[in-house]
C-alpha cells in the first residue's frame, strides 16, 4: 500500500463554477519516492511532445497502479467521468528559467483538449518538495471572448516570442495571476505530500512565484507527481 487510507479528501472551492480536491499526507511514505527520483536524476528528460517548461521521468508501475486505485475508488465519482481508460503517470521538475520559456508557456493550459466529446480528462499534482516558495497551482477562466482566446493559443505555438510580446502585450515569463485574457479564479499552496486532483479542462498553471530557486536536482527542485486520467464521461 502506497498511499494513506486515512488521508482525508477535502473539497478545495475557487469560484462558483470551479473546484478542486485536496488531498494531505497522502503517501504513506513520500520519502521513498523522493529517493527514487534522486536515483534516477540522470533520467529525466525534456519531454518532446508536450509544452512542459521542464523535464520529466515515468513514475514506476506501483506508483501508477496505487494512484489509479485511488482514483478510482476515491475520487472519480467526483467527476464527469463513468471509467477509466487510461491513466498516465510521471514525475516532473520545472526547470527552465522564464527567459527560456516559449510564449505558449507564458500561459495557462488545459489538458485533454484532443479528446472527443465522449472522453475527459482529469489531473492530479503530489507535491514532493518541501520548500513551499516553489509554488502551488493557480486556475483560471478566460475573460476575453472564445475567438480571441483561441487565436491567443493558436498565435503562442506559431509566433516567435518578440511578435508574440508586440501582439498581445505578455511578457515572457510564467503566468501567475490574472492578466488581460484570464482571470485567477484560486489555487492550492504547495505542502510537502499534498496531491490535489482537478478537471483537466480547467485553465490551469504551476505557480512559480520564484523561477530563480528552480532546480533540476530533485532534493531542491520543484518535484511533482502528476497523473493523468482518461475516462468514459458518464452522460453524453
Amino acid at each position: 500500500m502506497l498511499f494513506n487510507p486515512n488521508a482525508l479528501l477535502t473539497l478545495r472551492q475557487l469560484d462558483e463554477g470551479h473546484s478542486c480536491y485536496v488531498m494531505d499526507d497522502a503517501l504513506l511514505d513520500p520519502e521513498a519516492l523522493l529517493q527514487f527520483a534522486v536515483s534516477r536524476r540522470d533520467e529525466f528528460k525534456r519531454p518532446e511532445s508536450s509544452p512542459y517548461p521542464g523535464t520529466s521521468l515515468p513514475a514506476p508501475p506501483a506508483v501508477t497502479r496505487a494512484l489509479d486505485e485511488l482514483f478510482t475508488q476515491r475520487v472519480r465519482r467526483f467527476f464527469d467521468a463513468r471509467r477509466t481508460l487510461q491513466t498516465h503517470c510521471r514525475l516532473s521538475m520545472v526547470t527552465l528559467r522564464p527567459d527560456e520559456l516559449r510564449p505558449d508557456q507564458w500561459l495557462c493550459h488545459r489538458d485533454g483538449e484532443e479528446l472527443g466529446p465522449r472522453h475527459c480528462r482529469q489531473a492530479s499534482i503530489l507535491y514532493l518538495f518541501k520548500d513551499e516558495r516553489l509554488g502551488g497551482t493557480k486556475f483560471y477562466t478566460p475573460v476575453r471572448p472564445a475567438r480571441e482566446i483561441a487565436s491567443l493559443f493558436s498565435d503562442s505555438r506559431t509566433m516567435a516570442p518578440a511578435e508574440f510580446t508586440r501582439r498581445y502585450a505578455i511578457e515572457p515569463g510564467y503566468i501567475d495571476g490574472s492578466n488581460a485574457y484570464f482571470a485567477n479564479v484560486g489555487g492550492v499552496e504547495a505542502k510537502w505530500n499534498r496531491l490535489i486532483f482537478y478537471d483537466g479542462s480547467m485553465l490551469h498553471s504551476g505557480s512559480i512565484p520564484a523561477p530563480d530557486s528552480l532546480s533540476a536536482d530533485p532534493t531542491r527542485g520543484r518535484l511533482t507527481l502528476n497523473g493523468f486520467f482518461t475516462c468514459r464521461r458518464s452522460v453524453v
